[in-house]
């Protein structure tokens, strides 16, 4: 059972959100009491945001309306202007950094693995990226060529070609590689 927050801001990667809180409800729906809670929260002043490509969302919560401590996955989406939104809220970057500190399980896609590398979270740690996006990365092992890596309490994805990957990272950690590919098949990958 794992309760998840996805932050947003104005500028996020629309189909990253959107595909991981897709895939999350999936599983809960296919394995009731998996994903209980799947929250898209707001670090703006408004529930109302809009992503990189002008697809405007309704957040669940506001930032400032939730415990992080009742989150077992923090997850942080890509968009170049997202990131740096997110990164320049301090409220969420100490609740990342002591999330990751108590090795909870923190999940980045794109551009936004460099917010954990900017708060040491993945020194030593095989991460993957967006291609150049590997600011604050010195210390990580990239390997920006896989869709999605898990790695200690660290999920990342590459970017939106590789949203479902990453979000079956988040099933496979806290259900089953058994669940997880029951929820894979009903995804219909052709490769």
């Amino acid at each position: 059972m794992a309760k998840i927050a996805i932050f947003v801001a104005n500028g996020f990667e629309d189909t990253e959100v959107v595909a991981t809180v897709d895939v999350l409800r999936r599983a809960e729906k296919l394995f009731p009491g998996s994903f209980p809670v799947v929250d898209i929260v707001s670090i703006n002043d408004s529930k109302q945001v809009k992503g990189a490509w002008n697809i405007q969302i309704t957040a669940d919560k506001l930032i400032g309306e939730i415990n992080f401590s009742n989150y077992d996955c923090l997850v942080l989406p890509g968009g170049k202007e997202g990131v740096d939104h997110l990164k320049s809220n301090e409220i969420l970057m100490n609740a990342v950094e002591k999330h990751g500190k108590e090795n909870k399980i923190i999940a980045a896609i794109c551009a936004a693995p460099q917010i954990l590398g900017k708060l040491g979270l993945v020194d030593g740690i095989e991460i993957t990226h967006y291609p150049g996006c590997d600011q604050n990365l010195e210390k990580a092992i990239k390997k920006p060529h896989m869709s999605a890596i898990a790695d200690k309490n660290i999920i990342t994805g590459s970017s939106i070609g590789g949203a479902l990957q990453f979000a079956l990272q988040i099933v496979d950690h806290f259900t089953s590689t058994e669940q997880m590919l029951e929820l894979h098949q009903t995804l219909v990958f052709n490769y």
